[in-house]
């Protein structure tokens, strides 16, 4: 069974809200010509450092990357030894507004979330924001409970 809380958005900590916000403004500079979906991602890591990403689409596709990804990539690389505490996570419809529907990471950002948490043994909370809408959940184990584990 999936686990998660789904709130109003209104109902969420002013910590979560700024998380989100992140996400939404890191979202409005996606380079999205060919779907117009644009998603973005914003990470906080546990010294309170937040990391904005957004998606990257390329006419040779698949070679674009997803907002997650872009995220949670430039964190490890900049930030290689603090841990990633939440990751936020929106669209843009195709007027620039954020969208009605919550949208989930898709598998291969699951499997990069769930590395991270191997990575530094640590839950990400995930937050997804709709325009009125917010689903948490405590740890990607939750969006992907038999994920890829590689044992050393």
């Amino acid at each position: 069974m999936i686990k998660y809380k789904e709130l109003r958005l209104e109902n969420v900590s002013q910590d979560e809200k700024v998380l989100i916000q992140h996400a939404i403004n890191s979202a409005s500079k996606a380079y999205a010509p060919y779907s117009n979906f644009r998603v973005g991602a914003a990470v906080r890591l546990q010294n309170g450092t937040i990391i904005e990403g957004n998606n990257q689409e390329n006419a040779a596709y698949p070679s674009g990357l997803c907002a997650e990804r872009v995220a949670l990539f430039f964190a490890n690389a900049s930030f290689p030894d603090i841990p990633v505490k939440e990751i936020a996570v929106t669209v843009l419809d195709k007027f620039g507004n954020v969208s009605e529907d919550v949208i989930t990471p898709c598998g291969s950002c699951r499997q990069v979330i769930a590395e991270t948490e191997i990575r530094f043994s640590n839950d990400i909370k995930i937050i997804l924001a709709s325009k009125d809408k917010v689903l948490m959940f405590n740890s990607i184990k939750d969006l992907l409970p038999f994920h890829f584990v590689l044992k050393k």
